[in-house]
């Protein structure tokens, strides 16, 4: 009876093995197969990795890569221990005096916020403004540079994200429909003190606002953000589809660069060239 149970045991313990393995071959495969690209710069050059979970962001990402859209553009806001951000078509022959931030393409993508994926230091996200369904930029892109927490940090930012969905829950309510509709026709009036006014009673009443799922920090996150650094504020409300895996130097290099008022280095920090590296398989 007791060799029945040990061979029972065994064959349980087996199996479990088994299964393991085959996840962590799965996980593996999975970022054997995600798209890398070189990212040339003045500062260095950058090996992202691009995320198969938000498709639309890379295979636009790729597109515009493929098509030389992002070379001699500038990293035209640079912000330390926060981000790097490029992607202005504006800036390829931008002058010192010009203004840059505006420049796009004629497309947004839809938001692919996934909560497996999160602000740490290398983190590539999709910038995009105030639009209510949280729509990115067709083109700009941040890298984030961030900074290392500690708890307290943390819990501050982590109402600070909730702060920001409970805004967005706000807005998507149907319940607040005209309220939303009178600050877009203030918008579309150009009648900037009545746009303020619906604007402060909206940030106003969503403070208070509780139909949604508030986010926390998951223990993993914060273990990064405590050892790595990023910038935890940004998570859940703005898509991350890919990551530096090699040249991380390269974002501080650029972040420790001189700014002016704008956010703007004051000697110009361009991306040369954004090459796409193909898929490679595992040796049948």
């Amino acid at each position: 009876m007791k060799s029945i149970l040990k061979i029972a045991v065994l064959a349980v313990l087996f199996q479990s093995f088994l299964s393991c393995d085959k996840k962590a071959t799965a996980i593996e495969a999975q970022e054997e197969q995600r798209t890398k690209v070189e990212m040339v710069t003045d500062a260095g050059t950058m090996t992202i990795e691009l995320y198969n979970e938000t498709p639309l962001h890379r295979d636009n990402f790729i597109k515009l890569a493929n098509n030389a859209a992002y070379d001699s553009l500038l990293f035209h806001r640079v912000i330390k221990n926060f981000m790097i951000q490029g992607g202005d078509p504006d800036s390829k022959k931008a002058t010192p005096s010009d203004t840059l931030g505006s420049g796009d393409v004629s497309y947004t993508v839809d938001a692919e916020i996934n909560k497996n994926f999160f602000h740490k230091k290398g983190a590539l996200g999709a910038a995009r403004d105030d639009n209510p369904e949280r729509a990115s930029s067709g083109m700009q892109f941040y890298i984030v540079h961030g900074k290392v927490y500690n708890d307290s940090l943390l819990t501050v930012d982590e109402k600070r994200i909730n702060t920001w969905l409970a805004e967005h829950y706000f807005k998507k309510d149907i319940a607040n429909k005209a309220l939303l509709d009178s600050l877009q026709n203030a918008i579309d009036d150009k009648d900037f003190e009545r746009y303020s006014m619906y604007n402060d009673s909206i940030t106003s009443m969503a403070s208070s606002y509780v139909n949604f799922e508030k986010y926390t920090i998951p223990n993993a996150h914060r273990d990064v953000y405590k050892s790595v650094g990023g910038s935890a504020h940004l998570d859940q409300n703005y898509t991350v589809f890919g990551e530096v895996v090699k040249g991380l130097n390269v974002i501080d290099a650029i972040a420790q660069v001189q700014t002016d008022s704008l956010d703007r280095p004051k000697i110009d920090v361009r991306i040369l060239k954004v090459n796409v590296i193909e898929k490679t398989k595992k040796p049948e």
